[in-house]
């Protein structure tokens, strides 16, 4: 499997040099019908202004303008979708975009319409069989190149026999991996039961972080971390902890415009260096247009009210309408960056 990618290169280099180099990279989730079926790939307009969800075909070529467009580092896809567009149509081939796919569907994200699945302790599921996702079959063949990085991930929830679950699933992948030469990055969720509050919630997920990787030998482990955003002092907390980890943030709820350029400002303040957005992007009235503000505010060019601005010029000058006034939009709704 060739690993060659601005990825692999970005991630090398800021090993090298952890406290001196810049690199911040940004990661485009691609993979929201592992989680919310038919209402999971956005909404599109039709000739009446009606909202409708959009469908697979829309979506695919939606990901294929953001690899044509080439700014993201990493497109993170499901092993559905990887295989029509890695394998079947290459669309990677000739791009320094890694591709990758989610190799695990707890329970956390068991998100249909009318489900109750999250109200229970998130338990471990994988649908992904890893043979499939980096050769496309059971064996490898000549010229079939899927993935060979993969998204895991974990939800710790304060409970022994859920927790001991999680752990033992991961260990089984791990196994597998090793196997197979298959790489993987972790994420990590805030717990989707219990009573956790506040700032506990960061303390217990660096903590379960931190003690989970413990038991891991350097090539095992994963090359990086996403976890939520739980405030300033969880990130600094984490990111200090052991330089060799590199810490990246999840996007989670779509939420305002603001909140998108906020958060990726504010996480690559204190420490993060990667952001990995799903539905921001997704959900985005201009997703091409919100990824190149997106790497402007990551190479410290404009700041994140500035970037609402220009991503409101953008849009009037396309003649798209915004899903909310420019006054709405500057609003800072997701609390942890508030804090």
């Amino acid at each position: 499997m060739q690993r060659t990618s601005r990825l692999d290169d970005k991630l090398a280099r800021i090993r090298r040099d952890p406290a001196g180099c810049k690199e911040f990279l940004i990661c485009d989730a691609k993979d929201p019908d592992m989680a919310r079926g038919i209402a999971a790939l956005g909404t599109v307009r039709d000739a009446e202004g009606r909202e409708r969800p959009a469908t697979r075909t829309q979506f695919l070529e939606t990901v294929r303008a953001i690899v044509r467009q080439d700014i993201v580092d990493l497109m993170l896809l499901s092993p559905y979708n990887l295989h029509r567009l890695a394998i079947e149509e290459k669309i990677f081939e000739g791009s320094g975009m890694a591709r990758a796919a989610r190799v695990n569907d707890t329970t956390e994200i068991w998100l249909p319409r009318h489900g109750a699945y999250r109200q229970s302790a998130s338990r471990p599921f994988r649908t992904a069989d890893l043979s499939r996702v980096m050769f496309g079959g059971r064996e490898p063949k000549p010229g079939v190149i899927g993935a060979d990085l993969g998204l895991y991930s974990l939800t710790f929830v304060n409970d022994v026999e859920a927790d001991h679950r999680t752990l033992t699933a991961y260990n089984d992948f791990r196994t597998e991996c090793n196997a197979l030469g298959f790489r993987h990055f972790l994420e990590v969720f805030n717990p989707n039961v219990g009573t956790l509050e506040g700032e506990d919630i960061g303390a217990f997920v660096n903590d379960c972080i931190v003690r989970c990787l413990a038991g891991i030998d350097r090539d095992a482990a994963p090359i990086f971390l996403k976890v939520a955003y739980n405030g300033p002092r969880a990130m600094e907390e984490l990111v200090a902890y052991d330089d060799e980890m590199i810490v990246g943030v999840l996007g989670g709820a779509a939420g305002t415009t603001r909140d998108t350029f906020e958060l990726l400002f504010q996480a690559k303040r204190y420490g993060a260096r990667l952001a990995l957005f799903g539905r921001k992007i997704n959900q985005a009235e201009a997703p091409l247009d919100l990824v190149e503000i997106l790497r402007a505010v990551a190479d410290d060019q404009i700041d994140p009210k500035e970037a609402v601005a220009l991503y409101h010029d953008r849009m009037a000058a396309m003649s798209i309408r915004p899903h909310r006034t420019i006054e709405d939009d500057q609003v800072i709704t997701q609390p942890s960056l508030r804090s």
